[in-house]
């Protein structure tokens, strides 16, 4: 009977809120972020991860499986490049975006630079996955690898991305950040439906936080600020178990803040 009553009494409040100009945010339950975190439990499919690009930020750990990848797209260059360039070295043709600098952190024969942000639209300064990829490789329906870190953007760029260009990319490394917000309803519903909308071809390797964000608790859970989530498209494996035990002797943290293991609700 509570519950019944809540619900009328929380778009009482809300509506209440709106008409004196107070924005009233509506929490997410905990049962729903916990649902959502146990989508997310990375898998081990029996193909290593490796790690490439730098021991410190900018770093990640995908499979080891880039055999036939011609090209990477990575949005999000800011001042470290070490990824791409290791991408690179094994003959990848890598595409990076960042409206914020000038170019990548270091020059290779094998990087194209567009000075744009990717989001939800495209402009003189922004730009979709979707026309970033039409405008590089028309055409081309190929495996892809997409790493992306564009400081929040990424929800949106995942959610005006199509269906068909995320199922191109064999492998996916996304930065996600304001996992914290999590708890409050409307960010809860467009970060759910990126995940959502990633699960349905993909699966999720392996999660790292980022340490110099920290985390928040709440019950049984904790939700780091930042993660780094490496998904694996599904028809690249056939078998599973879930992965247990963490970090990952790849894994590294930023020496200057104290370590942040992934939380225990986030693996089995």
């Amino acid at each position: 009977m509570i519950g019944k009553v809540a619900e009328p009494l929380k778009d009482a409040l809300v509506g209440l809120g709106r008409a004196f100009g107070i924005h009233v945010v509506t929490r997410t339950q905990v049962s729903e972020v916990r649902e959502l975190i146990r989508s997310l439990h990375p898998i081990d499919t029996g193909t290593e991860l490796i790690r490439l690009g730098p021991d410190g930020d900018g770093g990640y750990l995908l499979p080891n499986d880039l055999d036939g990848i011609e090209y990477a797209f990575s949005p999000g260059v800011s001042t470290e490049s070490g990824f791409d360039a290791d991408l690179a070295e094994q003959g990848v043709r890598v595409y990076l975006a960042d409206f914020s600098v000038d170019g990548p952190g270091e020059a290779h024969p094998n990087f194209t630079f567009d000075k744009k942000h990717v989001g939800s639209l495209s402009s003189d300064t922004v730009m979709t996955l979707d026309d970033w990829k039409d405008s590089k490789i028309p055409g081309y329906e190929g495996d892809l690898v997409l790493q992306m870190d564009i400081e929040g953007s990424e929800f949106e760029a995942l959610l005006s991305a199509s269906s068909k260009l995320l199922s191109q990319f064999r492998i996916i490394v996304i930065e996600f950040h304001n996992l914290d917000q999590l708890l409050n309803r409307p960010f809860f519903h467009l970060a759910s439906k990126s995940f959502q909308k990633l699960l349905k071809t993909h699966s999720v390797v392996h999660i790292h936080p980022n340490n110099a964000g920290g985390s928040v608790k709440i019950k049984d859970l904790e939700i780091p600020r930042v993660a780094e989530f490496t998904f694996y498209r599904n028809d690249r494996f056939s078998d599973y178990t879930y992965r247990r035990t963490y970090p990952d002797p790849l894994d590294r943290n930023n020496a200057a803040k104290p370590s942040l293991i992934l939380p225990e609700c986030w693996h089995r």
